[in-house]
């Protein structure tokens, strides 16, 4: 009630405001009972009130206690203006009834913001007041020229520009309208920008730094890592881990947009996951965070649902194939077998091996190949990747390289597969790269090479790529399906074309796999959007400007990198990506 009070107020502020010459409207009318519009001399204060409102507004909905404070400051200081200058005794009545309403609820505002932001904040505002304020007095400036009247002093540009950075009129007047009108809105499009982006840092939610937990949790993956393909994902460098009162379970994460995306199943002993989802919620609402559970499995679904109240959708399958029952032999893998065949007799060779039997000079060969057959500038992936290759903490992740020996007898690395632990007895496929000038057929080369290679190992299962919305595929093509359903999957046909949904799903057909359903949690629908947004950025298929981080690069004295495209691959979490350019 407290956000859509003020997004109201606010809009109203805004409205009469910059349109203050309406004739009798509803918004003239209701004008007088609302703070802010006693008459045309308060439209500066109008104007920079119901910005900051509509502001505070979105922060007020997520309880929080920094746009509490800030919304409590205001209406009392407008109940003030208001009662004493203006003489408008219903809007003061309004802002102080809403003032005392914020402060009798105050404990419902306990979300904690950035304890950062107020410095942020602070100096995001003094810079840019600074630098407004001197592009204004160039823009007056500039129009010397068009000004009417004479004696006009450097005072009174000054006051120009003050006035205009709030959105009113100033001492000066022009000749020209239109001349007048670019004054004004560029000053009050400089004042706006201050004003908006200054709120946003201190209001913007918590961004905690990763928790080096790394130590405990390797030592809960050695124990319990066999209960969920995508629980070494947790080890990411941008993930923080929150582990249950007992220390038994625990739960990764990355707050990105204010969600708090979790991957996969919580880690550890079944028992103790409701504790280590209980802390996960309470540390959501201390920081106004939106939780959600990106990828985890039908267990995990009903235990986030039955202890956090959340609901779970439905998102894909994953591919899981028997190394001891897979065999090339049969009709249903002739393509994969004749593929496969065609492969090795152009000259191409596997090896499987662990990351620490890699001497240092081939592993640094092998990163450098796979960043540079990197399909974007960007890597992508976060829930079923790991982010990084050849680490020595990694020793036991598994790399398949894919060789190809010229006429002179040299050979060239031209593809790679890179497996994590899953257990001690599987493997989870991160990362599948190739060059995109060799043969076609390198990835299916390399998983039937992966596949017989496991046993010695040690491997009985392995974990390929991620199928998004495959039961929809699979169901909406058989015979007697609905209208509904065939209507869901020529939908999904059709964004195929740009994702690549199908042919993933085809691709992780052709060996035969048991699927295995994968869901996302969330707590209410209308929060959907929002997470999906926030997936989107943490996959990195949408990826921010951070003007930010380009300028302390720049201050440092070097230029931000940057990677041209180059023929590609992507993770196995960049489920959306065609497999001919590798995958989970």
């Amino acid at each position: 009630m407290a956000g859509h009070t003020c997004l109201f107020i606010g809009l109203l502020d805004i409205a009469t405001a910059v349109f203050p010459h309406v004739r009798v409207t509803r918004i003239e009318r209701i004008a007088p009972y609302v703070p802010g519009l006693a008459d045309s001399i308060a439209r500066a204060a109008a104007l920079a009130a119901g910005l900051l409102l509509v502001l505070l507004a979105r922060g007020l909905r997520r309880r929080k206690r920094r746009a509490w404070e800030a919304a409590v400051v205001l209406l009392a200081a407008s109940a003030v203006v208001q009662g004493l200058r203006h003489h408008a005794l219903v809007a003061a009545a309004v802002s102080a009834l809403l003032c005392a309403g914020l402060v009798v609820f105050r404990g419902e505002f306990r979300a904690r913001s950035d304890p950062r932001g107020r410095i942020r904040a602070l100096s995001n505002l003094l810079v840019l007041l600074a630098l407004s304020f001197g592009i204004g007095l160039l823009i007056v400036g500039v129009r010397a020229g068009d000004e009417e009247g004479h004696g006009i002093s450097f005072t009174d540009r000054v006051q120009q520009v003050a006035y205009g950075l709030v959105g009113t009129g100033g001492p000066l007047t022009y000749a020209s309208d239109r001349v007048g009108d670019a004054v004004h809105l560029s000053l009050l499009a400089l004042g706006l920008v201050t004003g908006a982006t200054t709120a946003y840092l201190a209001l913007r939610p918590v961004r905690l730094p990763p928790a080096d937990g790394s130590a405990r949790l390797r030592a809960l993956l050695d124990r319990e890592g066999r209960r969920d393909s995508l629980g070494y994902f947790a080890l990411r460098g941008d993930k923080s881990v929150l582990f249950s009162p007992t220390g038994k379970a625990a739960i990764g994460y990355r707050v990105v947009s204010g969600v708090a995306l979790a991957g996969g199943d919580p880690i550890g002993d079944p028992e103790a996951w409701p504790g280590a989802i209980r802390e996960f919620l309470d540390q959501c609402a201390r920081h106004a965070w939106t939780p959600a559970v990106m990828g985890c499995s039908e267990l995990g679904g009903q235990v986030w649902v039955r202890e956090g109240g959340l609901r779970a959708l439905e998102l894909g399958d994953e591919a899981v194939v028997d190394c001891a029952a897979f065999s090339l032999a049969g009709r249903p893998l002739r393509n994969v077998r004749q593929m496969v065949h065609r492969i090795e007799r152009a000259g191409y060779s596997c090896r499987t091996r662990h990351v620490r039997d890699l001497d240092p000079a081939e592993r640094q060969h092998l990163r450098e190949a796979a960043a540079a057959w990197r399909g974007s500038a960007t890597e992508r992936g976060f829930s079923m990747a790991l982010g990084r290759f050849g680490d020595p903490a990694d020793g036991d992740c598994v790399v398949v390289t894919a060789h190809q020996r010229d006429e002179t007898g040299h050979e060239q690395v031209r593809a790679l597969l890179h497996f994590v632990p899953w257990g001690d007895d599987g493997l989870s496929l991160d990362l599948m790269r190739r060059d995109r000038t060799a043969e076609p057929g390198l990835n299916e080369l390399l998983i039937v090479a992966a596949l017989r290679d496991a046993p010695a190992l040690g491997i009985a299962r392995v974990s390929l790529n991620f199928a998004v919305f495959r039961a929809a595929l699979a169901r909406g093509e058989r015979l007697g399906a609905g209208p509904v359903l065939r209507g869901w999957r020529s939908l999904l046909v059709f964004v195929s074309r740009w994702f690549q949904i199908e042919s993933l799903y085809r691709f992780n057909a052709k060996f035969r796999p048991a699927w295995q359903p994968r869901f996302v949690v969330y707590p209410t629908a209308r929060d959907l959007p929002r997470i999906s947004w926030a997936c989107l950025q943490a996959e990195a298929f949408v990826v921010l400007p951070r003007p930010a981080e380009r300028l302390r690069q720049w201050a440092r004295g070097r230029r931000p990198f940057t990677r041209p495209p180059a023929a590609g691959t992507a993770h196995r979490s960049a489920a959306l990506t065609p497999p001919t350019g590798g995958g989970r």
